[in-house]
């Protein structure tokens, strides 16, 4: 007797692609929102290039109480801005909304780690050479923090991924959905191991490649 059947074989295909369609593109999304978000907070904080704790307070809040909202219950709560946006409040496709809107505030604060561990003194080079605060942003703070910024992609992506396992409770779709139904409701302890061992791979997929890169590019950089 095979340890699965063809169709279940499928079924889980199509979960790992949909669990892959999920978390890329709403980490796309988050980093669309997040990025910039990030380079805002870190020029008007403490140190920052434009420091204003006006600005600084009000988005840092924003962000806190967004980060502070348990996923389930922000996935609970979006169900009809999720109707509004994508027709459906299931599916693969209805969880990429609440998986950016979860991830967009951790990505900013991840952002603006980063740019703040740059060195101080590159930045005071550049700015008594004359560079405008959009060159500075552009061709200083973020390229010598892409390092540590493509660590905070690995990172993002994983802590999405891990979200995404959690939409299976309301019909996400993926992997997590499939350990919802068939490994936790029918106790089928197969599937259940068997997407738990796969979104395992993923991750540490995802993280040494990560790993990988940052460690390549602090080398090219090291050796320029």
């Amino acid at each position: 007797m095979d340890f699965l059947s063809p169709k279940e074989i499928e079924m889980i295909q199509k979960g790992i692609l949909e669990t892959l369609y999920m978390t890329s593109l709403s980490t796309l999304f988050a980093y669309f929102i997040g990025l910039p978000l990030g380079v805002v907070l870190a020029i008007t904080g403490k140190g920052g290039l434009k420091r204003n704790p006006v600005i600084y307070s009000v988005l840092g809040f924003i962000v806190n109480v967004l980060r502070s909202a348990p996923f389930l219950i922000l996935l609970v709560t979006l169900i009809p801005f999720t109707r509004l946006i994508v027709g459906t409040s299931i599916g693969s496709t209805a969880t990429i909304v609440p998986l950016t809107i979860a991830a967009f505030p951790f990505i900013a604060r991840l952002v603006e780690s980063s740019l703040k561990e740059v060195d101080s003194g590159v930045v005071e080079a550049a700015d008594s050479m004359g560079s405008t605060r959009w060159q500075i942003i552009w061709k200083v703070l973020l390229p010598e923090a892409r390092s540590s910024l493509l660590l905070g992609v690995a990172i993002a992506t994983t802590t999405i991924l891990s979200y995404s396992a959690m939409a299976g409770f309301v019909g996400g779709g993926g992997l997590g959905d499939i350990a919802i139904r068939f490994g936790y409701y029918r106790w089928q302890q197969k599937m259940m191991l068997i997407t738990v061992i796969l979104l395992i791979i993923i991750v540490q997929i995802i993280q040494e490649l990560g790993l990988f890169l940052s460690k390549k590019l602090n080398k090219k950089r090291s050796d320029g």
